[in-house]
């Protein structure tokens, strides 16, 4: 495992990986600012172990990797470790992306805690923030080899409930950059619309608005008719009538006139942004529901378990269309959290950023022509950091176990080699959901409730 992953990544990035603080990816990247390329290259970390965990996934290389004689050995029909082979029961399916997971969120988690304090690059621990990138990579791959040789026990239950909390958590990040994302794309297109005094832009956001609500409706009348029964599924019809009450109460709020008056920002955007979120957290829910009558994506053969990784069962099934387009977004938002800076205070305040200067001071011009003739990035926190390394590290944590929920299909490890859909991944989803609803009212309500701070 070590040796693919470094092979993998290592060869042909060496000269970008050696970097230091002041060089930070040599010639790949010239004229960029530390703050943004440390962001990239963590989030490539994570990416490479998504991807390895996707492989160990993959139905293909399970099946063959059982053939190799010196990758497994069989007792009793059973995966066993025998003179140094691996248990191929933890390296393969769910249990692998458990320990290729736990080894990203200890990588991260360690920096989280490095990094706590820092307030410019002037610190000494800004350097290895910023640089010593191949010795990072070398952490990574020493902590990805220990985690596959850690003994089963109790791992994989007590790490499942670290991932529903932690996947919890980062459903709601992912709440708050769609919110920032919907707040600064409306800002943009009706500053747009008055620079050019046309309505092409107005007619633009209409558009999208209309878009997202009628995407959203037709996932309620989709989730009616293959997550219910006429004679059952009670919860998923008491589910899906509550989201869209709240989404519909929140879409009233957001365009009263106090709350206009308030932030004249505030639109229908952003809240068909946010109702169709919560529809697919909603659809991602109904699709733990461990019932099989209630949950097509359950396999039929094995009513609410899923064999993992075996010699009589080579394939583990995530491949449907939730995980997919959790992936999907998973990947989107994470992109988004290493190149963010938001112009909303609020935001910024909340996800531990600055807000984007509108142009580079002349210092900091001088020094990205500099940096662009010399073919490295330039330091743009010595005054200061953009962003909290600290905080930035640990959203990477949340990232980590959250990709590793999605990825298992959120199923919890019951006997040997058994993944058990349970209802804890459904309230787990719902209550995400409504969270998020409350934490966008807030947003819409805050400045009418708090008129002693300044929200603008």
């Amino acid at each position: 495992m070590g040796w693919c992953l470094g092979n993998s990544v290592l060869l042909p990035s060496a000269s970008c990986l050696c970097g230091s603080a002041p060089c930070i990816l040599c010639s790949c990247c010239p004229a960029s600012r530390n703050s943004t390329v440390s962001r990239l290259i963590f989030t490539f970390f994570l990416f490479l172990g998504v991807l390895v965990s996707i492989i160990m996934l993959s139905p293909g290389v399970e099946s063959q990797l059982y053939k190799l004689p010196w990758v497994c050995e069989e007792g009793a029909g059973i995966p066993t470790v025998l003179q140094g082979h691996i248990d191929c029961g933890s390296l393969l399916g769910y249990r692998a992306v458990y320990r290729m997971c736990f080894a990203t969120a200890a990588f991260f988690f360690f920096f989280t805690l490095v990094m706590l304090c820092v307030s410019s690059s002037r610190d000494p621990r800004a350097a290895i923030q910023n640089g010593f990138w191949f010795f990072k990579f070398l952490i990574l791959v020493g902590l990805t080899v220990g985690a596959f040789y850690i003994p089963d026990g109790s791992f994989s239950n007590i790490w499942f409930y670290f991932g529903v909390v932690g996947s919890f958590l980062f459903i709601l990040i992912q709440l708050v950059l769609l919110i920032d994302f919907a707040h600064s794309w409306n800002q943009r297109w009706l500053g747009k619309a008055e620079e050019c005094d046309s309505r092409a832009w107005y007619a633009g956001l209409l558009f999208f608005t209309l878009l997202f609500y009628l995407l959203s409706i037709a996932a309620v009348v989709l989730m009616f008719i293959y997550y219910t029964e006429p004679s059952g599924c009670h919860e998923g019809k008491v589910f899906i009538s509550l989201n869209l009450t709240f989404c519909v109460c929140v879409s009233i709020a957001a365009v009263l006139p106090k709350v206009q008056d308030a932030q004249p920002n505030s639109g229908l955007l952003q809240a068909s942004v946010i109702t169709l979120y919560t529809m697919f957290v909603t659809w991602s829910a109904l699709s733990s529901v461990p019932e099989q009558k209630c949950n097509p994506h359950l396999p039929t053969q094995l009513g609410n378990e899923t064999v993992m990784a075996g010699p009589e069962g080579y394939e583990t099934q995530w491949w449907d269309a939730p995980s997919i387009v959790g992936l999907i977004i998973f990947l989107l938002c994470t992109l988004f959290i290493s190149l963010r800076s938001s112009d909303h205070r609020q935001v910024n305040s909340l996800m531990q950023t600055e807000e984007g200067p509108p142009m580079l001071e002349a210092t900091q011009q001088q020094q990205q022509q500099v940096a662009a003739c010399e073919g490295r990035a330039f330091d743009n926190e010595q005054d200061g950091v953009t962003y909290s390394y600290s905080f930035f590290h640990f959203c990477l944590v949340l990232a980590s176990l959250h990709i590793m929920m999605t990825l298992t299909n959120w199923y919890k490890p019951g006997e040997t080699r058994k993944m058990i859909s349970t209802w804890t991944a459904v309230w787990v989803k719902i209550c995400a959901s409504w969270a998020g609803l409350l934490l966008y009212l807030w947003t819409l309500v805050a400045p009418l409730l708090l008129r002693n701070r300044d929200f603008s």
